[in-house]
């Protein structure tokens, strides 16, 4: 095959170090814009960005060339420097160290925007946590809570 097509959709959630809950409404609308532009300068499709005060989701279309981790790690770097520049007493904000990366189907790609979409609603009846630990059964991820937090 002369050519090399792809289609990897990828749902992305991390949260703030220690959960804290740092992003404030005025300053998550204009993170959700800032790393939309970051995942479309790695090449990626950005669908859908949205979170909480302690933590973001992703949908995105990830280039063919472009690898998760170095994909996080720019979107994390370059919005916790944005953060600081941009937003008066961010001085320690900070990213966890780790994220989950979750594949999804085309045909789920309309709830997924929609999941993230309801982050508020949902979080009144759920913690990150449990959110976070219901990914990792849904997708059989083995973890040790020990290493999971930070």
């Amino acid at each position: 095959m002369p050519q090399s097509l792809s289609f990897l959709l990828v749902h992305i959630v991390f949260s703030t170090k220690n959960r804290s809950p740092l992003l404030r409404e005025e300053l998550r609308k204009k993170l959700f814009v800032y790393l939309a532009t970051v995942a479309r300068d790695n090449r990626c499709e950005c669908y859908r960005v949205g979170g909480v005060a302690d933590h973001v989701h992703l949908a995105l279309r990830i280039s063919r060339t472009t690898h998760v981790s170095e994909l996080v790690k720019q979107l994390k770097v370059n919005s916790s420097v944005w953060v600081k520049d941009n937003f008066s007493n961010s001085a320690k904000f900070a990213w966890q160290r780790g994220y989950g990366a979750f594949s999804v189907g085309p045909a789920d790609r309309e709830a997924l925007v929609h999941y993230i979409d309801m982050q508020e609603q949902h979080h009144r009846k759920i913690s990150f946590q449990d959110e976070f630990r219901a990914f990792l059964n849904k997708y059989e991820i083995e973890f040790d809570e020990q290493y999971v937090w930070d």
